[in-house]
């Protein structure tokens, strides 16, 4: 049976609070919850949680200010962070708090108490450092907030007070060397050298003096001594890129290396000891290429020990436009001149599939920045920047198919309606429309009133009559039990 115990629910959307506690009552913990920082700090002088359950933005301040303080007073205590700003720094900051785990919303209710279940069944090691460790944030290159990239900060928050063996997957162009300078510049790691080196880029006989080095004489045109990249990332990172292209040979060598921690270069017989944290990355099917006797399944393994998968982007379209304007700021802060996106623009980037991922995204708005002579980039400018088959002839952005429906719809109305002076076409609509627009928006905040009522633009007391009109309930446009 799951070991059961007391749980501290802060949130201030009253109706997280009910169902999480509801959840994790029925598993048999005795649950508080609280609204602010304030009532946080207040509970806790008379309520001793085994699991404190946090969201970071709150009434009254940063939720994850004071958690390190709190950990550090109770170190029995595990806490886990909720938060909707859904980004790597976000993900990170929990991780330096001592955090025992972060779930960006919407969070999957299941997960969440498979959580607490996992926390009570973990204690933190007695006298494990907590606290800020005061990582840099500001810069950070990794973008977007959709649900395949939380996994990715996840992941990368878990690997940075470690040196674990890191192994990146992806297709050309996701991002994959981007993850591996994230790790390296928010590691312990950050102060030494980051060294990377492309298997596929290198002649395939000097791939074993790019790596290990060479001395002099070793072969023609080796003139003097000359260290190899696991030399010049002594105390730092190496990043091995596509390493699913480097020879059988050198990889006997590299798991020689990785096994003793001593190189010896090409044409020398005195090992030098290495210190560096092993980052490999890959577009390859690996466990393909085993099957296929075209690498070294012992190799796989040293290097596999944390994978961390990136998605194409078109598996995170909902990252793409703040990508393009990620780029485009980027490109105004190197001197370009500054451009901005029009809604149909937008509108056809969400539509492309993107087969570069987000380097083809990055180099297109780069384009754009260089050789476009308007300020704002229509759909238009785009279609002419596309391939000739990539948008096709009677594309509409979704925003044109609405438009039309409602034009068709008003048409069919008019015509069958005349002489009823009391019918109000605009209730039709709106009772047709409006209750779907805000199923879909509590859905996309997780069923908090106060941000949806934002995104709507109107506010609460307005949003709850509405519900109430239509009778939809907040508590079943949220996480599912």
């Amino acid at each position: 049976m799951a070991a059961t115990g007391t749980v501290l629910v802060v949130d201030d959307d009253p109706a997280i609070c009910v169902v999480v506690g509801e959840a994790l009552r029925r598993q048999g913990h005795k649950v508080k919850t609280a609204a602010s920082i304030r009532e946080r700090t207040a509970l806790m002088d008379s309520f001793t949680p085994d699991v404190l359950i946090t969201d970071v933005m709150l009434p009254d301040g940063d939720g994850l200010e004071g958690v390190a303080d709190i950990i550090a007073a109770r170190p029995d205590l595990s806490v886990i962070i909720l938060s909707a700003q859904n980004t790597l720094n976000t993900a990170i900051r929990a991780t330096e708090k001592g955090a025992f785990e972060y779930l960006p919303k919407p969070f999957d209710l299941n997960e969440l108490t498979r959580a607490v279940s996992d926390a009570l069944g973990t204690r933190q090691d007695e006298g494990e450092e907590q606290g800020d460790v005061g990582l840099p944030h500001d810069g950070l290159p990794l973008v977007g907030r959709s649900p395949a990239m939380q996994e990715v900060y996840r992941t990368i928050a878990r690997v940075l007070s470690n040196d674990l063996s890191i192994l990146v997957l992806g297709e050309s162009g996701t991002g994959k060397e981007l993850v591996a300078e994230a790790i390296h510049s928010l590691g312990q790691r950050r102060t030494k050298p980051f060294i990377a080196i492309n298997m596929a880029a290198i002649p395939r006989e000097l791939i074993e003096a790019e790596l290990f080095g060479y001395e002099k004489g070793a072969f023609t045109g080796a003139h003097a001594r000359t260290a190899g990249k696991f030399e010049q990332a002594q105390g730092g990172t190496l990043f091995l890129d596509e390493i699913g292209d480097m020879p059988m040979e050198a990889q006997t060598r590299l798991l020689r290396v990785l096994q003793s921690g001593e190189v010896t270069t090409v044409g020398g017989s005195k090992p030098v000891r290495v210190n560096v944290r092993i980052i490999a990355a890959t577009n390859k099917h690996l466990p393909q290429l085993i099957d296929d006797n075209r690498f070294r399944q012992d190799l796989y393994y040293r290097l596999n020990v944390v994978p961390i998968a990136l998605p194409p982007l078109r598996e995170r379209r909902e990252d793409v436009i703040m990508l393009a304007r990620h780029f485009l700021e980027k490109a105004a802060q190197e001197g370009l001149p500054r451009k901005t996106l029009a809604d149909d623009a937008t509108q056809l980037l969400m539509a492309w599939h993107w087969p570069g991922n987000v380097r083809e995204l990055q180099n297109m708005m780069q384009r754009l920045a260089v050789l476009s002579r308007e300020n704002v980039i229509t759909a238009e400018i785009l279609r002419n920047m596309l391939p000739l088959d990539a948008v096709p002839a009677d594309y509409a952005a979704p925003g044109d198919h609405l438009a039309h429906a409602i034009r068709d719809w008003a048409k069919r109305q008019l015509g069958v309606g005349l002489g009823q002076p009391n019918r109000s076409l605009h209730d039709d609509m709106l009772a047709m429309v409006e209750p779907i627009l805000l199923q879909e928006v509590l859905a996309s905040v997780d069923g908090n009133q106060i941000r949806a009522a934002g995104l709507l633009g109107i506010n609460r007391n307005t949003l709850r009559k509405k519900l109430t009109d239509y009778g939809l309930d907040p508590l079943q446009l949220r996480v599912a039990d």
